[in-house]
Formats: C-alpha cells, structure tokens, sequence
C-alpha cells in the first residue's frame, strides 16, 4: 500500500491499480495531478470526510474524466460548491451506513464535528480508515461545559468502534490542543485493531514524536507523521519505509 501525503487531512492511497484520494482540498506537490496525467490506475474513487474549506475544494472536479465516484459527506449535498459537481458521479453517505459497487467496501462512522469518518475495504483485503475530524477535541482553554460535551460525544462515538481492524489509520493529532493533542488517538488505538497509524491535521506543527503512553496503547505499531507535501510511504503491514 503506497500512501501520498497531500495537505493536511489530504492523502493519495494506491493499492495495486486502484487510486483513493481523500480531503484533498490542496496538493501543492501535485501528487493527484501526476497519478491522473499518467493514468496507470483502474479505478480512482475520491473520498470527503465534510465541508470544511481544509477538507472539501472545488479542485477535485478537475479529476472528473478518469473517475469512478466521488463519495461524499451527507453535509456537502447542501452546500453551493457541489453544484458543479455531475450529479451522476456523486454518493452521500450518512453516518453509520455502507456502500460498494463490487469493487470497494465503504462504511461511515460519525465524527466529533462536522460530516463523516470512512473505513474502506480494498479488493486486496487491505483496509482504511480515515478519521476526517473525528477526533476527542479537547480544548484547554474552553468552558468546563464544552469540555464535558467534547468528552462525552468523543467517547459515545468510539464506543462503536470498539474491535475495528484497519490495516492504516489516518487520524487527527492536532498540534493546537497543546498536551491534549495525544488523548483521542490514544483511546482510540487503545480500543481498535490497528497496524499502521499516520498522523494528520499538523499544518505548521512539528513532527509529532509519539509519547510512551500512546506507544504503550497502540502496542507499539508503526507511526508516520508526514511534514512536507509529496512524502510519501509503503505500507507492507508492519512498517513505513520510503522504497518499495
């Protein structure tokens, strides 16, 4: 499984010749546009977790020609930017349901904030989850009463997710929730089955270096953080590394 950081939440997933691309609101190494121009795929399905300016871009209609579906968030359907989007080429997923022409699997889970999370399941057995905005945000210097709310709804959430295999999870470690930044990830990998996590939702934050608490709950699985636009990583199912 090769894996292309884009911009932010945005990733480019190859599993043999089937392309995913997920939030790609920005690519700025060009990653989407050099797999596309050199066409060596069979299916592309384009994934947004919601509508939020850093997850959802007018961009992608540019990839329309090779498509095989764009897979959307409920939230999107309302908004004025789909509207140039052909109608025939767009699937809405609310939370908690399913979707598969035949060829990829996809559930939705909730999320903490706006829109939807996805898990997918590839023709080579290899899965992924990419966690949108789902996350346990955790802001310091918010009222107790949000804080109480965020916790709640975070953890009502995971619960459903309790025993969820994922050979990659794409997950927020948002470097603006200072010492808190860690908790969602940990109770998350803590309750799932994951083999590979990368971290997303860093733009202008340094390198994460995980702490000994997550290490200890993600029993010591492989960790990517990606910094720059166009790094990109092989997943083989037990670690990262730059070659093939």
């Amino acid at each position: 499984m090769e894996i292309n950081y884009l911009l932010n939440s945005g990733f480019m997933i190859r599993d043999g010749k089937i392309l995913l691309v997920f939030d790609a609101y920005d690519d700025p190494a060009g990653v989407v546009n050099a797999a596309y121009d050199a066409g060596d795929f069979e299916k592309l399905y384009i994934f947004v977790t919601h509508a939020h300016f850093d997850h959802f871009s007018t961009r992608i209609r540019a990839y329309v020609g090779k498509l095989t579906r764009y897979i959307f968030s409920s939230d999107i359907k309302h908004t004025k930017r789909v509207k140039i989007f052909p109608k025939s080429k767009i699937t809405y997923m609310k939370r908690h349901s399913d979707w598969s022409d035949g060829v990829i699997n996809v559930h939705s889970y909730d999320s903490t904030d706006v829109g939807i999370s996805y898990w997918v399941e590839l023709p080579s057995g290899a899965t992924i989850y990419h966690a949108g905005d789902f996350n346990w945000w955790h802001w310091q210097d918010d009222t107790p009463e949000n804080i109480d709310l965020a916790d709640k709804t975070f953890k009502r959430q995971v619960k459903r997710m309790v025993g969820m295999e994922a050979d990659v999870a794409l997950f927020p470690i948002d470097g603006r929730l200072g010492s808190s930044q860690e908790m969602g990830a940990i109770d998350f990998v803590s309750k799932t089955k994951i083999k590979g996590f990368v971290a997303m939702h860093r733009v202008d934050y340094p390198m994460w270096q995980p702490s000994q608490e997550f290490l200890s709950a993600a029993k010591n699985i492989p960790v990517w953080c990606p910094l720059k636009p166009g790094e990109r990583r092989i997943f083989d199912g037990e670690k990262f590394s730059e070659e093939n």
